[in-house]
């Protein structure tokens, strides 16, 4: 039985983008930003140690690990660098450049998931990719052009709040069947002393 922890992958994706939509909802307009540093560096960190593991040791079936290890691997970098942008006081927008090309990343992935009926429910875990990938394409524009334009921010967090509300149910779906399946796994080094 292999073992995977999109679990963990998947609730660090929940509090990012629900971290990012309370960012462009409120964060933006504070005068120090730095506080969000932060919780941008946890996001980022967790999701980069993930997604570098998943794409280097391709420890699930097949293309899950390309799908899920390096789109992962780019949100972690995305958010990593945020974070140090926040914490130093430095522009943003060459961020949602990286941020821009890792949403082309995402998008893509969500529509090969459908194509290849990939997961267990492929359109709610297709969407949840596209739609957080047009979060990242959404960003440079957003960031460039329209970032005093309120209507636009907040369609932003709109976008945001309904994928990590996406995210979220596909998350506790996973997670209460995780829990049963993986119920009675024993390490190997466990089985072999029983032996």
């Amino acid at each position: 039985m292999f073992i995977d922890y999109l679990t963990l992958i998947m609730i660090n994706m929940v509090a990012g983008t629900f971290l990012l939509a309370h960012y462009l909802w409120k964060g933006m307009d504070e005068t120090d930003q730095r506080p969000y540093a932060a919780a941008f560096f946890g996001v980022g960190l967790v999701a980069l140690v993930t997604g570098l593991h998943l794409s280097f040791t391709w420890p699930m079936p097949g293309s899950y690990n390309i799908g899920y290890g390096e789109t992962t691997t780019l949100f972690g970098v995305v958010f990593l660098i945020t974070s140090i942008a926040l914490w130093q006081g430095w522009d943003l927008r060459p961020v949602t450049i990286y941020a821009f090309f890792a949403g082309i990343d995402a998008v893509v992935v969500g529509f090969r998931i459908i194509s290849l009926q990939l997961t267990k429910e492929p359109l709610l875990s297709a969407v949840g990719f596209i739609l957080a990938g047009l979060g990242g394409v959404g960003s440079a524009p957003f960031f460039m052009w329209f970032r005093n334009n309120k209507t636009v921010r907040m369609v932003g967090v709109v976008l945001l709040v309904a994928t990590g509300l996406l995210w979220a149910f596909t998350f506790y779906g996973s997670l209460w069947g995780h829990m049963e399946s993986f119920g009675k796994w024993v390490p190997d080094a466990m089985m072999m002393r029983t032996k």
